[in-house]
């Protein structure tokens, strides 16, 4: 009994799965499209407070021969998956109204890919994390490729599709040469193995780390990210800035704090230059972008690297700093990706072009972006700004004062493309432009998500305790 109550959560996504998939089946096609919205919706609320309800203050516990570990730090991260897929469902309704075909194979793989997020939070082996990882993956590779009448979707899935299967081998052989080193697929007993000092240890770590690199889009493994954030559907971009880089984050900080902590020597130098990497090359190339989702995939680089600062550092305050930081990522990518949705669903893009006028024809909708991206910048009083304080403090602490100082200054420099965005929507519009500025129209759901991302990233910037009290509870069990 206790092993199912161990995935309990992940039964009432399955639950959820199925029962999208079935209304599909039974239910006439037409009207189902906003039905099958509701009842994933509901789930995932109901869900999201169960969850609640599992938070314990005592140790980790291991199920199923110790291949999946219960613990706040896992249900931490799944509130977080779940957070951002229901936001995700619920301000792509009229988007998926209006773009995908077959709305009930949508959210049944939406679910999928939940499914697999929820799994690699609670891996505790080498092979869990893979079935996890790649449940998620594939389930990418199609809802990249759902908008049939765009092209760009199509290519997008399929340069996706390629670039993973290279990043699975890579990851799937530094596995094997762990297995080979180590005599098992354990976190602990990998930990434990002296033969992973020896080269064969060593290499398998290397690889192990590529393959995460690739999932993290870490330059100079980032190729995949831009095409494929700007040719998918604007939801499931959403989810790729959010769950899928969160899951990454969540999976790679256990293998390195379980998996490989005694070979900090050998990966903390590494991680702490690819993190400067990321955080440099990420906002240079975003400035050049006229295309707001192909700028935030550049963004979304870049964050990858503040988060890896706060990994870099190596201690409960880095995991509590990157906890912090991924759940208000969340929040400001929420309102950013809802805005974006709306205003491709109105005016057919997401260029600065389309972004032109907001101001005088939805200033909710503006609003909510220049608040979105500000936070994303670290500008106070947005919760951006005491995730970063968070982060360049631990690395400081940690010793990394030159990492925390490229940190600061590349936030910085990611203040002036975010406000090139915020221009086109707020600037004088000429008369052609003021002729062709069409109003947007904002549904229910969408203004609802808005509002609420706003609050939570403006409440939590100005009273980040609460949220600063789970991330502490979340890590409590982490190092037991």
């Amino acid at each position: 009994m206790m092993n199912f109550w161990a995935v309990s959560t992940e039964i009432l996504i399955l639950a959820l799965m199925v029962a999208a998939l079935a209304m599909d089946l039974i239910l006439p096609k037409e009207g189902t499209r906003r039905g099958i919205a509701y009842v994933v919706i509901s789930g995932l609320l109901a869900t999201l407070v169960y969850t609640f309800g599992l938070y314990h203050t005592g140790p980790s516990m291991t199920f199923f021969g110790g291949l999946f570990i219960a613990d706040n730090y896992a249900l931490f991260f799944k509130q977080l998956f779940i957070v951002g897929m229901l936001f995700s469902v619920l301000f792509s309704m009229d988007y998926v109204e209006k773009y995908i075909e077959s709305p009930g194979e949508f959210y049944t793989i939406l679910m999928s890919a939940l499914l697999g997020m929820c799994v690699m939070a609670s891996a505790n082996d080498l092979l869990t994390l893979f079935i996890g990882l790649e449940l998620m993956t594939i389930s990418f590779y199609v809802l990249v490729g759902q908008r049939m009448d765009d092209k760009d979707s199509g290519e997008a899935s399929v340069k996706y599709l390629i670039v993973g299967a290279g990043s699975t081998a890579v990851m799937l052989y530094g596995i094997s040469l762990v297995y080979g080193a180590s005599g098992s697929l354990d976190f602990v007993v990998i930990c434990r193995s002296l033969q992973m000092f020896f080269s064969i240890g060593l290499a398998g770590v290397v690889l192990v780390m590529i393959g995460f690199f690739f999932k993290l889009s870490v330059i100079p493994f980032h190729m995949w990210a831009p095409d494929v954030y700007q040719g998918a559907p604007t939801p499931i971009t959403a989810l790729l800035a959010m769950g899928s880089k969160a899951a990454g984050i969540a999976v790679f900080m256990r293998v390195l704090y379980t998996a490989f902590p005694l070979l900090g020597a050998y990966w903390l130098p590494v991680l702490a230059v690819f993190a400067a990497i990321c955080m440099v090359g990420g906002n240079i190339m975003a400035i050049r972008q006229t295309d707001v989702k192909r700028m935030l995939a550049y963004s979304s680089i870049a964050q990858a690297g503040y988060m890896m600062c706060g990994i870099v550092s190596a201690d409960i305050a880095g995991m509590k700093a990157v906890m912090f930081y991924a759940m208000l990522y969340v929040f400001a990518n929420v309102g950013a990706f809802a805005v974006l949705t709306c205003v491709e669903t109105m005016r057919g893009g997401t260029t600065h072009r389309h972004m032109t006028g907001l101001a005088q024809s939805a200033p909710i909708l503006a609003a909510v972006m220049t608040i979105s991206l500000l936070s994303m910048a670290g500008i106070p009083p947005t919760a951006g700004f005491s995730g970063k304080i968070y982060i360049f403090t631990a690395a400081v602490e940690r010793g990394y004062l030159w990492l925390a100082f490229v940190g600061f200054v590349m936030s910085m420099i990611s203040v002036y493309y975010y406000l090139l965005v915020a221009k086109a929507m707020y600037r004088d519009l000429t008369p052609e432009e003021e002729a062709e500025n069409t109003a947007v129209k904002i549904p229910f759901a969408v203004r609802a998500t808005v509002l609420l991302s706003v609050i939570a990233t403006i409440g939590t910037g100005i009273y980040p305790e609460l949220l600063a009290s789970l991330t502490n509870l979340a890590s409590q069990t982490f190092m037991r």
